[in-house]
């Protein structure tokens, strides 16, 4: 028996938010469940037409238990479609697909709800001694953010550290990396301007103390100053190459996908 061709029948993303930005209010699973939503709706199905959720999530401390679950549900997706949250650091979204992939090779599923979601404005701080008592002196207080998502576990280092050696090693200039960073942020703010996003993007509703707010449009790159991308300072290191404008940014947002087989997909 062949295995099955695997299609992506859908493909939805929250907007792109800031840190600490417009959809600071937002939870990773809400922000999950409005790409799910979308995802779904595009699709063409029923959210009882999913066999199974796998949802990638780094940052899961305060979010509750299950994270992808909780996405799903709020999809509208039934409490009995298997829901699981898969933490692969950069990339768990990626390898949520690549399992919901495998899913429908394997012949376990024919349609697999699959994506990531991540609010990096939320992630909390911890106490890592407060269950058993601090008794005495100073106690430490970790980001977790920082502990859980950017730095290496074996020596503390940020991740950052070892963009900075990669650099070093394969003799990216500092010149070159600011180059590439300001036409990477043009080219995604000329692509913004002329709609290419809006097909991908479903408009999320953030609620506040001062009413609702549609937001529909990606936060960044829009933060970034690309006139001052070549006089910041090195971000991991006085001599680094590294900068905030080349690195990765902090944000908020969720994605999803609906797989199917093939023949699914015809039927």
């Amino acid at each position: 028996m062949s295995n099955p061709n695997v299609v992506i029948v859908s493909a939805k993303r929250t907007p792109i938010g800031a840190f600490q930005g417009v959809l600071t209010p937002l939870t990773a699973p809400q922000l999950g469940s409005a790409a799910a939503q979308a995802a779904i709706a595009a699709a063409g199905i029923q959210p009882a037409d999913i066999q199974e959720v796998i949802m990638g999530c780094v940052l899961a401390a305060g979010l509750g238990q299950a994270p992808a679950r909780q996405a799903a549900l709020g999809a509208g997706v039934p409490t009995g479609t298997p829901a699981t949250t898969i933490n692969k650091m950069c990339g768990s979204g990626l390898k949520a697909v690549m399992m919901a992939a495998d899913q429908i090779r394997a012949g376990e599923a024919e349609v697999v709800l699959a994506g990531g979601i991540e609010s990096m404005s939320n992630a909390p701080y911890l106490l890592p001694k407060a269950r058993s008592g601090y008794r005495m002196g100073h106690g430490e207080l970790l980001d977790h953010m920082f502990y859980d998502g950017l730095q290496s576990p074996f020596d503390g280092k940020l991740m950052g550290c070892f963009a900075d050696a990669t650099a070093g090693k394969y003799n990216f200039t500092r010149a070159s990396q600011d180059a590439f960073a300001t036409e990477s942020v043009r080219r995604a703010m000329r692509a913004l301007e002329a709609g290419e996003f809006d097909a991908e993007v479903t408009p999320v509703t953030v609620k506040t103390r001062k009413g609702e707010t549609v937001v529909a449009r990606d936060e960044t790159p829009g933060t970034c100053d690309v006139s001052r991308i070549s006089s910041l300072k090195p971000a991991f290191g006085k001599d680094g190459t590294v900068t905030a404008a080349s690195s990765s940014s902090i944000a908020d947002g969720g994605a999803a996908l609906v797989l199917m087989s093939e023949a699914a997909a015809k039927a």
